[in-house]
């Protein structure tokens, strides 16, 4: 499959949504986003450094968990968000109207391919409606799902955007679940054999998702036959401990540090929850214990010099914003980390990319632009990069940037800081977020994130050893 330039791909979008007289399916967007391309198109674009090296020399990567675009962020000024979506009924589509709500909810709604493949409905984005929400919330969602959180409720992500760059076209790699999206983050996609026409999807059959899996966990596959549409083989793929590339293999060819920050992990293997149990070479390697670390050894290793040149940094389940939890922790969690490098002397050499998983079943309006062979675009979720040398807006204030991102724009600026070549997969094709940056700007003085509990209170927390997710 050949890699199209954006602006092809864009022409290409507009002229098919002209032909077929195709519009938004929601109402209330400020940016409406076009309907999704047909299958197996793979656009490829591509920008430089423009000079990050010499002024970026730490990247952290901070994910959170389930939440779409306009679940957090659907009345943000200037963004795409929408205050009402379709609703799929027997008797036709109807718009709802979205519904605030607080941040922590019982409910952990599906977000599996299956579920995106219905949600997405072929572009229509109008079955949302159609989730379970588990054994805490039997039956399907209805309404429930069209929702957006009060602004109050999430006042360090919204203080944030407004002071930072917001990406309000930030779409998940695949149309999947969080252990491939955690994946993504450290490897562009979960491709499997050397004709690319083989994908991990969702998650594996038991927990912990890695090489400590017990004996006999299998993962599920998507294949793909061009022109053939993609097919989902549930269970039928490999053990989760796995040998393709990752960042890693790039990082450790320049010598360039890294650190992946996560929870404990419930099982009692002694290992941590974190992507890279799933990959061999990590996992089964020296680098398990000098690469990886509890998430709570973050503050420290800040405080005492210590910040590798790339991390990732993964909450405790109970400071993730992801349903069910019954908590309000994570969004001072988040302020907590960017305080904690906003006051030390990493600031001026840090970029922190702050991006949830996956969308959690929630409603989003914004259709993904493509379909590739791969099961992706996925669905819409938030980015708030966060630098001295972050865009600004018109008197100093945040920007809101509508550039087409995907997980492998971050993995694509780590590559052109460092040099480091690239992994091949989606890293590829896709547009890094460079464009969030101005390195002509004069750095900006950090200013403290407001929030409802302090940093000493995550430095001192007790572990949950809950699972950051289960789906």
């Amino acid at each position: 499959m050949g890699f199209f330039q954006s602006t092809f791909v864009r022409a290409l979008g507009a002229a098919l949504i002209a032909a077929l007289g195709i519009t938004s399916c929601a109402r209330g967007s400020s940016n409406a986003t076009s309907p999704a391309l047909p299958s197996l198109l793979s656009p490829a674009t591509g920008s430089g450094s423009g000079g990050s090296s010499k002024y970026i020399s730490h990247v952290v990567v901070v994910i959170q968990e389930n939440r779409s675009f306009d679940d957090l962020f659907a009345t943000f000024p200037g963004a795409d968000g929408a205050t009402e979506g379709l609703e799929k009924l027997p008797s036709g589509d109807q718009y709802v109207q979205l519904k605030q709500v607080d941040l922590d909810s019982p409910c952990d709604w599906g977000h599996s391919w299956q579920t995106y493949i219905k949600d997405w409905d072929k572009g229509k984005m109008d079955a949302f409606n159609g989730e379970g929400g588990g054994q805490k919330c039997p039956g399907k969602a209805g309404t429930a799902v069209y929702q957006y959180v009060n602004p109050s409720e999430i006042g360090p992500y919204w203080t944030l955007a407004q002071q930072y760059v917001l990406g309000d076209q930030m779409f998940q790699t695949q149309g999947s679940g969080s252990f491939t999206a955690h994946q993504d983050l450290i490897a562009g996609g979960t491709i499997l054999n050397p004709s690319q026409t083989e994908s991990l999807v969702d998650f594996p059959s038991e927990r912990p998702w890695g090489c400590d899996a017990p004996a006999g966990t299998v993962t599920s596959l998507l294949i793909s036959d061009p022109p053939k549409k993609l097919t989902r083989e549930y269970h039928k793929g490999p053990f989760p401990c796995l040998s393709y590339e990752t960042m890693r293999d790039l990082l450790d060819a320049k010598s360039v540090s890294w650190t992946y920050y996560s929870p404990p992990e419930p099982n009692g293997t002694g290992s941590l929850w974190n992507a890279f149990d799933a990959i061999q070479a990590v996992r089964e390697g020296p680098e398990w214990k000098t690469n990886i670390r509890n998430s709570t050894k973050l503050f420290d290793d800040v405080k005492h010099n210590k910040l590798a040149n790339v991390s990732w940094v993964v909450p405790d389940d109970v400071n993730s914003d992801h349903p069910g939890v019954t908590k309000d922790y994570g969004p001072s969690w988040v302020a907590s980390v960017v305080n904690a490098i906003g006051e030390s002397n990493y600031w001026n050499s840090t970029a922190i990319v702050i991006v949830w998983d996956d969308w959690g079943g929630f409603y989003d309006n914004a259709p993904p632009p493509f379909m590739d062979q791969w099961g992706g675009l996925g669905f819409r979720v938030p980015m708030i990069v966060v630098s001295p040398y972050a865009r600004e807006g018109q008197s100093g204030s945040g920007l809101v940037e509508h550039e087409q991102y995907e997980f492998g724009s971050i993995l694509k600026f780590i590559e052109n800081v460092w040099g480091l070549g690239q992994l091949g997969t989606t890293d590829k094709r896709a547009t890094s977020i460079i464009d969030c940056f101005d390195f002509t700007q004069q750095p900006r003085q950090f200013q403290k994130i407001g929030s409802s509990y302090s940093r000493a209170f995550f430095e001192h927390q007790k572990p949950s050893y809950l699972p950051v997710d289960s789906e």
